[in-house]
């Protein structure tokens, strides 16, 4: 009986993966293009979301998917041309990758405008995901407001007096947005920063005299790292938190001890007990000798997006991909996770605690603070 058992098992794995390659053989070939921020300040993020993607790629052992990367420089201006070159020269069926708002709002018009979707990987502005979202627009990351929100709900239980800080972009002013939504205290200041500021001196006076018991700060990529270090240089004592960009480990080894001990919030940390981030994390460590950041476990998933929906339906079909990719067919290292109605997720969020293992700095779950939490802009999407 057991021989019989063991048979059968084999010949169900063996049909299962017999069936999985007649899939891929039958699916029509798909272009992907990756367009992120490879060079200056903001290069660590891009690297982290290209690498995330790229290892769903190589583990889908597809060979019918095909992915051209290029550096946007963080320039809103490039970004718009390279998607232009995409299409109508590369002639990709799906885009992806950008990192940052301000490029987003600036390409993703002309992206849905010549019929081709976009699946985002991080840049997830208010406008996109309420009044001017999109049907061929996906977002895999998160609304731009969410970690925000978490913190602004955990400061409620710590903080009176909060001096809040963001870069002047979309993505700043939707942080400031999300954090207020939530937060009942008092606000010593609100602050916006030049994008790709590094000397926050003025700031950091202005922090010392508001009175202010916790310092909220949304600075990702090497503002958060130049902040930082500043501000452990001043000698000011007052707390700091903030959304996990501003502390994901793409930053940490930067930060080093100062940021020990910071609190931030994150819809995935490496600590996360589920099946598929304890195969991610080793998997991501085996390929590039690092661990992994929030923006890569986004980009794995958003391209665990496009493969799943691909196998089941041609972007060409862009009522059945459309359908396929909001069906999110996918194993999520974060864990659960769905589209709203918008096509933004709804997913747990969690507070970060920065520590040190095995000298490593990296994040640790503390506790849960939303559970399922959607984002305020779904009931303004009418597409």
């Amino acid at each position: 009986m057991k021989i019989c058992l063991k048979a059968a098992s084999a010949a169900l794995t063996i049909g299962a993966a017999t069936f999985a390659l007649a899939t891929a053989a039958l699916a029509e070939p798909v272009k992907i293009g990756l367009i992120t921020t490879l060079s200056g300040g903001g290069a660590g993020l891009g690297v982290d979301t290209r690498d995330g993607f790229m290892l769903a790629i190589k583990q889908s052992g597809r060979k019918d998917v095909t992915v051209v990367t290029e550096d946007d420089a963080q320039k809103p201006e490039l970004a718009v041309q390279i998607a232009d070159k995409m299409i109508q020269s590369d002639e990709v069926d799906v885009l992806t990758g950008i990192v940052w708002s301000n490029l987003l709002m600036a390409a993703e018009p002309g992206i849905v405008a010549q019929g081709k979707f976009y699946v985002s990987t991080n840049a997830a502005p208010a406008a996109l995901a309420g009044a001017k979202c999109d049907a061929l627009y996906f977002n895999a990351a998160y609304q731009n407001d969410n970690l925000h929100e978490a913190m602004g709900e955990y400061a409620n239980k710590v903080y009176k007096k909060m001096f809040i800080m963001a870069p002047n972009y979309p993505a700043g002013k939707d942080s400031l947005t999300g954090f207020k939504r939530y937060y009942k205290g008092e606000l010593a200041s609100e602050v916006y920063t030049q994008v790709g500021q590094t000397d926050y001196a003025a700031e950091i006076a202005q922090i010392r005299a508001s009175g202010a018991d916790g310092v909220f700060a949304f600075l990702p990529g090497g503002m958060g790292i130049a902040f930082m270090k500043q501000y452990a240089q001043s000698g000011v004592k007052i707390p700091i938190i903030g959304p996990g960009f501003s502390f994901s480990q793409d930053v940490l080894p930067a930060i080093g001890d100062a940021a020990l001990g910071v609190k931030s919030s994150g819809q995935w940390a490496k600590d996360l007990d589920n099946s598929a981030n304890k195969a991610f994390v080793p998997a991501f460590q085996k390929e590039y000798g690092r661990l992994p950041s929030i923006y890569a476990v986004q980009a794995f998933d958003a391209a665990q997006l496009i493969l799943s929906a691909s196998a089941k339906a041609s972007p060409s079909d862009a009522k059945a991909f459309a359908a396929a990719l909001n069906a999110a067919d996918i194993k999520s290292p974060r864990g659960n996770f769905k589209f709203n109605t918008n096509r933004h997720p709804i997913q747990d969020i969690y507070l970060t605690e920065v520590v040190k293992e095995d000298g490593v700095l990296t994040n640790k779950i503390v506790e849960k603070i939303f559970t399922d939490h959607g984002d305020a802009y779904a009931q303004d999407c009418k597409k």
